[in-house]
C-alpha cells in the first residue's frame, strides 16, 4: 500500500510532476558545469597571453594551477556552508565570483594580478559551485544516484569540447581580454538564472513508484563519524590514485605523443577530442555501474583498464599510433569515471543528508593527486630524460588500487543513523 501524502503527489519540478519534471534538472546542471569546466581551456590563452604580457610557458601555466588548487580546497569549505545559505543562494554567490574572477583577469596587466583573478577568484568560484547541483541533482534521484550524478558532471568533462572552439574564435575576433570579459558576464547570467531552479526535495522524498517498497526495507546505516570510518579512508586513497594517475597522464598526453611515438601533429591535436569524448562517457556509465555494481568492483575495474594502458605504453614504441590512442582513451575513461564513482560511492556510503559536507573531505583526494601527479612525472620525465618510465609507477598505484580497493573500498554498517546530524 502506497503511503505518498497528498502533498507528494502534488509537488513539481519546472512546472511538471516530480517523477517527470527531475529529469529537466540534470541538463540544467550539465549546463552550470560546462561553464565551470572552460578551465580545461585554459591553454587556448596561453599563446595570446604570453605574448601580450611577455610571460614564460612556465609563467603562463600558474593560474591554472592555482585554479585546480583553490577548486579542490574551497570544495571541503563550502560543504558546510550549504545548509545554511540553502542550494540556490550558494549557486549564485559562486556563479558571481567565477563571473568576476574572468572579468578581473581582462584587466590584469601582469601575472601575479593574472594568477589572483583567474587562478584564486574564479577557482574559489568554481570550488563554491561545482558540489551544488550534484548534490541537488542526487537528493532528487535516491533510486539513480549513479546514473544521475554520473550524466551531470559530464557537462564538467565535455566542457573543453564546446568552449575551446568558442573561446578560440572569440580570441580571433576581439582578442584575450574581451573574450575573458565576455565568458565572465556569459557565464554569471547563465549560472544565476539556472541557480532558481536548483531546488532541493522534502527531506526523504523519494520517487512515488518506490514509496510502496520503502516500509519494508530495513533503515539504512552509516558510520557517524566519517573522520573515524575505515570506508572513508579506502574511498579517499583510492580517489587519490584514481586521480593521480589520470591527471598525470592527462597532462603528458601531447608531450608523450610526440616524444615516444612520433605522432603528427594533426592527430595529436584531434586526439584531444577523443580523449575528451572517452573522458564524458565514462561518466554516466560508471555513476550506472556503481548503482547495479558494489563499488569495489566498479574500482578494481578502472585499476584494471589503467594497470592495461600502462602496459601498452611501456612496451610503446615510435609509430604505433594506435597503441598510443587506445591507452590514453583508457587513461583519460578511468578519471572520468573516478569523477563519477567518488560522489557516488560517497551517498551510497555515508548520509545522504551531509553529502555536501562528506564529499568535500573526500574531494581533497583530488586536490593531493593532482599536485602529486603533475610534479612527479614531471620530475621523472626532468631525471631521466624520457616519460617511458613514468608508465612503471603508475602500473604500481594501479595493483596498489586494486588491493585497497579489495580491502577498504566497502561499506561500515555501524550505527543506525538516517537522520542529519
Amino acid at each position: 500500500m502506497s503511503t505518498t501524502t497528498h502533498h507528494e503527489r502534488n509537488i513539481t519540478v519546472l512546472g511538471y510532476p516530480a517523477n517527470q519534471g527531475r529529469w529537466l534538472l540534470i541538463p540544467l546542471g550539465m549546463i552550470i558545469l560546462l561553464c565551470l569546466g572552460s578551465v580545461y581551456s585554459w591553454s587556448i590563452f596561453r599563446i595570446p597571453l604570453e605574448n601580450e604580457l611577455g610571460i614564460s610557458a612556465t609563467e603562463s601555466l600558474l593560474p591554472y594551477t592555482f585554479v585546480l588548487v583553490f577548486y579542490a580546497a574551497l570544495m571541503p569549505i563550502t560543504g558546510f556552508y550549504i545548509p545554511r545559505l540553502g542550494s540556490r543562494l550558494t549557486i549564485a554567490i559562486g556563479g558571481m565570483v567565477v563571473g568576476l574572477g574572468y572579468i578581473l583577469s581582462s584587466f590584469a596587466n601582469q601575472i601575479g594580478l593574472l594568477i589572483l583573478t583567474y587562478g584564486v577568484i574564479a577557482g574559489t568560484g568554481i570550488g563554491i559551485v561545482y558540489g551544488v547541483p550534484i548534490f541537488v541533482i542526487s537528493r532528487w534521484f535516491p533510486d539513480q544516484k549513479g546514473l544521475a550524478v554520473g550524466l551531470t558532471i559530464v557537462g564538467f568533462g565535455l566542457s573543453p569540447l564546446i568552449t575551446a572552439p568558442i573561446v578560440h574564435q572569440l580570441i580571433a575576433a576581439y582578442s584575450v581580454r574581451p573574450t575573458l570579459r565576455v565568458l565572465g558576464i556569459t557565464f554569471t547570467v547563465i549560472i544565476l538564472a539556472i541557480a532558481m531552479t536548483m531546488k532541493l526535495p522534502p527531506q526523504r522524498w523519494h520517487p512515488q513508484q518506490t514509496i510502496a517498497a520503502a516500509p519494508t526495507i530495513s533503515p539504512p546505516t552509516y558510520p557517524r563519524n566519517l573522520l573515524k570510518s575505515r570506508s572513508f579512508y579506502g574511498l579517499w586513497l583510492c580517489y587519490a590514485i584514481g586521480t593521480l594517475v589520470g591527471l598525470s597522464a592527462i597532462g603528458i598526453s601531447s608531450p608523450v605523443g610526440g616524444e615516444i611515438i612520433a605522432i603528427n601533429p594533426t592527430v595529436a591535436a584531434s586526439s584531444v577530442s577523443l580523449f575528451a569524448l572517452f573522458n564524458g562517457i565514462s561518466r554516466p556509465l560508471f555513476g550506472w555501474l556503481c548503482d547495479r555494481f558494489k563499488p569495489h568492483y566498479v574500482a578494481i575495474l578502472s585499476y584494471i583498464l589503467t594497470l592495461i594502458a600502462c602496459i601498452l605504453m611501456m612496451k610503446a614504441q615510435a609509430g604505433q599510433v594506435v597503441t598510443y590512442l587506445t591507452a590514453f582513451c583508457l587513461f583519460w575513461f578511468c578519471l572520468g569515471g573516478w569523477l563519477a564513482m567518488a560522489p557516488t560511492i560517497t551517498l551510497r556510503f555515508f548520509n545522504p543528508e551531509q553529502y555536501a559536507q562528506n564529499y568535500g573531505l573526500v574531494f581533497t583526494a583530488y586536490g593531493v593527486g593532482a599536485l602529486i601527479g603533475t610534479l612527479v612525472t614531471g620530475r621523472i620525465r626532468d631525471i631521466l630524460g624520457t616519460y617511458n618510465y613514468v608508465f612503471y609507477p603508475m602500473a604500481f598505484l594501479a595493483i596498489l588500487g586494486i588491493i585497497l580497493a579489495n580491502l577498504l573500498l566497502k561499506p561500515e554498517k555501524i550505527i543506525t543513523d538516517s537522520s542529519p546530524n
